[in-house]
């Protein structure tokens, strides 16, 4: 199990993102506008650079919904191939099966 404050640390990340999604992408369309002057682009530069750093979608870390574990994550299942053998090992995935030689 992952330390308790990574994985809010890591929810904070998350809903920063969600509040500040939308103003982060004007200003990211108007720093790559090529057709306005540069003062304008500069100045959207400024701003863009004054939001939280935890605010950038590329800070969030994926991390499995069961343990918390921040490696060997399956995005498809949301969980880590740890947490996926456990489950599958008691019967609680549905199709996986368990191989054995």
């Amino acid at each position: 199990m992952a330390k308790t404050s990574s994985i809010e640390k890591n929810n904070r990340r998350r809903a920063l993102v969600a509040r500040d999604a939308k103003k982060r992408a004007a200003l990211k369309d108007v720093v790559m506008n090529q057709s306005l002057p540069i003062e304008e682009r500069f100045a959207a530069t400024v701003k863009l650079a004054s939001l939280p750093r935890n605010g950038a979608k590329v800070r969030i870390k994926n991390r499995c919904e069961v343990t918390g574990r921040p490696r060997a994550f399956y995005r498809k299942l949301g969980m880590s191939r740890v947490a996926l053998r456990e489950l599958g090992n008691k019967g609680l995935v549905p199709g996986l099966v368990k191989s054995s030689w």
